[in-house]
């Protein structure tokens, strides 16, 4: 038997390999699939089963796609109503995996249809649990994403969680090993620890909400406390899970269409396309197409696009580093976002070697940013989460989270220059980047960020 976590930090999520005799099991795969395939070549084994355990709402999966190419059947929990053929496992059906077994575990809560699979061992032992959103490290899926589909409120699921937890997993022994969907970094969870494996008795021992005792009222009230409001591309991505989408080779093929400075800049003119810059942010700052908006690649790129760009049927041109324009166009894909429509052939330099005009974002080092501080006491903006703010920030800085920038906009100052900042520079210029192009040019970045100011004399204060 082999147990393989393909883990993706970008959108931190855990997709599955099982292999035993021969057959192999896929759980939660991402969309690109030849991971998947080059494994099963490896062992010279086949793909029998692809268990989804709920329609996803942070990224999309590679079922449909894994599906088609090696005739696996996809296996969904009950209740669950996809577009296309799959097994609706009923609650404790067994599926056969060369010696060993995978029983469906109905866990409804995260959403209606969740499901742990309980993988058992050839001589019938449970091993582990492949525990999807029901149970993550350090916390429990969030009961307020499928309110809208199920007319129940948070409350109601979160009590579906609480049955789903005390009936169905917490009876099992405290060997059985954890698998969760996702790790630290998703928005499917609010206090995940940073490891992607444990055993079942740990968790019971530091998970708030399986310890010992707690009550359903307790439960429901922890669990619904302090929840973010979801992304907005959370919907569209459910949405694509459950009634299908294009193969991932064909959103390669539209959206890596080189496009030649003046033909780049006749599209975008001519259609709502975004301009979407992913090179590092010292780049972009430096210089970058007037109105386009940046989110680096190198960063936690796939959830802050699906955060910020709200609509994935917004059409996208890209400028991006050589070389990478099939992985961002993949990334993209993972959250939904298909309509890459072209790319800038060669870059920011071909678009300036063509006269073409530029912006760029005035950025200093906090050594000169301390002297204006102390000198002339400008506004200043953390764009960081509420929840880092309120742990230290800057005397007299204003918040302004990234996530809901464009709800703080008359707070910007209309002329005099004022300052943006983030932990370590990677936020505070795609804040800078909407600003621009929304007409607000009068800003600042403070390069590093707030990780930078702690060895200054800048004065530093909590709210707690």
């Amino acid at each position: 038997m082999k147990i393989e976590q393909i883990y993706t930090g970008c959108l931190a999520q855990g997709a599955y390999y099982i292999e035993s005799e021969g057959e192999v099991a896929i759980i939660d795969p991402l969309r690109e699939i030849d991971p998947y395939l080059e494994r099963t070549k490896k062992d010279k084994a086949k793909i029998k089963y692809i268990f989804e355990t709920h329609f996803h709402a942070d990224f999309v999966s590679g079922h449909l796609t894994l599906a088609k190419q090696t005739g696996a059947s996809i296996v969904f929990g009950p209740t669950a109503k996809p577009n296309f053929d799959a097994i609706i496992a009923t609650d404790g059906q067994v599926f056969k995996l060369g010696k060993i077994s995978i029983t469906a575990l109905h866990t409804p809560g995260h959403t209606l249809e969740s499901t742990t699979y309980l993988l058992k061992d050839e001589n019938g032992k449970a091993n582990a649990i492949f525990s999807g959103d029901t149970l993550f490290l350090g916390d429990v899926g969030r009961p307020d994403l499928a309110q809208k589909a199920t007319n129940m409120t948070k409350e109601d699921l979160a009590g579906l969680l609480y049955e789903s937890l005390q009936n169905k997993i917490l009876p099992l022994a405290d060997d059985v090993i954890v698998y969760p969907a996702h790790g630290a970094g998703s928005a499917c969870g609010k206090n995940m620890m940073k490891e992607t494996v444990d055993t079942l008795g740990n968790q019971k021992k530091v998970n708030y909400a399986l310890r010992k005792g707690i009550t359903k009222a307790e439960f429901i009230r922890e669990v619904t406390d302090g929840l973010l409001p979801p992304p907005a591309y959370f919907p569209f991505n459910v949405k694509m899970n459950k009634e299908g989408y294009d193969d991932i080779d064909a959103v390669i093929k539209r959206g890596a269409k080189p496009l030649s400075p003046n033909e780049f800049a006749a599209i975008a003119n001519q259609s709502e396309a975004l301009i979407l810059d992913v090179r590092s942010q010292q780049e972009f700052a430096k210089s970058h197409i007037p109105r386009s908006i940046f989110i680096g690649i190198d960063g936690g790129f796939a959830p802050w696009v699906g955060a910020l760009i709200k609509d994935v049927n917004q059409t996208i041109l890209l400028v991006a580093p050589s070389g990478r324009i099939e992985e961002v166009i993949t990334r993209l894909s993972r959250v939904g976002f298909d309509n890459t429509i072209g790319f800038l052939n060669g870059g920011i330099d071909a678009w300036e070697k063509a006269g073409k005009e530029t912006d760029s974002i005035k950025s200093i080092g906090v050594d000169a940013f301390e002297k204006i501080y102390f000198s002339e006491h400008p506004a200043v903006f953390d764009v960081r989460k509420e929840t880092e703010y309120e742990v230290s920030h800057l005397k007299n800085a204003k918040n302004t989270p990234l996530d809901n920038l464009n709800d703080f906009l008359k707070k910007y100052p209309a002329s005099e220059n004022f300052y943006l900042h983030c932990a370590g520079g990677y936020r505070s210029i795609i804040a800078a980047s909407i600003l621009k192009s929304r007409g607000i040019h009068n800003l600042i970045d403070i390069a590093g960020g707030f990780g930078a100011m702690k060895n200054t004399r800048l004065e530093i204060e909590s709210e707690n």
